[in-house]
């Protein structure tokens, strides 16, 4: 397939001041390379604050990188000024994690469906209202919802006009940064099953980040596991749970789905994360696998291909055989 999206050493570095004093970078996203294909639907996952949702801002170029190059419709976009992006914000488009804090709760749903519009496409009159109507069917809300308060709906509606929102400008590519995780599980499981039959519907790409990798299995076809700003496994949905061959990947598993008859032991995982300020050289995940050798530490591996389409950054998981999954 065609890439839509391409990210090659991409790097996002934050520094640390003590006063006048720079002491050291965060390296939020450490040289990633990612490639979304067109039509497709991509999980980045992983705990909680090892660069998802930057990569994701990134990707959109909300935040400037320190380093590597994004390219949209294989155009590098790395280099735009805000001009130059303008028109590709119709092509690209992100639904936030918390529906709660993403509505204005001084606008009408109306308002904020149309904001977009009216900047990007200068529509207004009865041809806005049109558009914003069929909008808010397109996802199932009456029109009679258009003149009510974020305050007025529920969660899972809510959500449901910040997708009306994020399609308003018929973009390509839709990100999807947590968009169940603020919601109950009836409704979350409500609006996966719309974003996919959406998908398939609309012929998007999407690029779903998510810590939770049922969810990712639900949606996606391809999954990129991240720890600590770099990503450390990525392959198709089904040969990633089948088996797993990094060993974060295999405690992430094992975390969030039923143990399976015949499945190997749980991958226990010993300690915190380090801080993205105190980095060493080496295997970041080293210092909480259970199977680190010497061999991890001192030496950074990169992702290398140990089957058709699927990728670790593991040098144990290289010249071993691939290993069922944990879940």
């Amino acid at each position: 397939m065609t890439a839509l999206v391409e990210a090659v050493g991409l790097t996002k570095h934050y520094a640390v001041r003590h006063g006048w004093r720079r002491h050291g970078a965060l390296r939020a996203v450490d040289g990633i390379d990612l490639t979304v294909p067109e039509g497709a639907a991509v999980g980045l996952v992983g705990e909680s604050g090892c660069g998802k949702s930057t990569v994701a801002r990134l990707l959109l170029r909300l935040v400037e990188p320190t380093a590597g190059t994004v390219r949209f419709a294989g155009r590098d976009i790395t280099g735009l000024d805000e001009l130059g992006l303008r028109p590709l914000r119709r092509e690209m488009q992100l639904i936030f994690q918390n529906p709660h804090a993403a509505l204005n709760p001084r606008r009408t749903l109306f308002a904020s469906i149309a904001e977009p519009l009216v900047i990007q496409a200068g529509l207004g009159g009865a041809a806005l209202r049109a558009r914003v109507e069929h909008l808010m069917d397109d996802v199932g809300l009456p029109a009679q919802f258009l003149w009510r308060y974020p305050h007025e709906l529920s969660g899972g509606q809510k959500q449901r006009v910040c997708i009306a929102r994020a399609l308003a400008l018929e973009p390509r590519l839709v990100i999807l940064d947590e968009p169940t995780s603020a919601l109950d599980v009836s409704v979350q499981a409500q609006i996966l099953a719309f974003l996919a039959e959406l998908r398939a519907r609309r012929g998007l790409t999407y690029l779903l980040i998510s810590h939770n990798l049922a969810v990712v299995r639900q949606v996606c076809d391809e999954v990129a596991v991240m720890y600590l700003g770099r990503i450390v496994e990525h392959g198709p949905v089904a040969e990633v749970f089948a088996a797993p061959r990094h060993p974060y990947t295999r405690a992430l598993l094992a975390a969030v789905l039923p143990p399976r008859a015949g499945a190997l032991p749980t991958v226990a995982l010993a300690g915190d994360p380090p801080s993205a300020l105190e980095l060493s050289r080496g295997c970041r995940f080293a210092p909480r696998c259970p199977l680190a050798e010497p061999v991890c530490r001192p030496t950074d591996p990169a992702l290398d291909p140990v089957s058709h389409d699927h990728r670790v950054a593991c040098l144990l998981a290289r010249r071993a055989p691939a290993s069922p999954s944990t879940a």
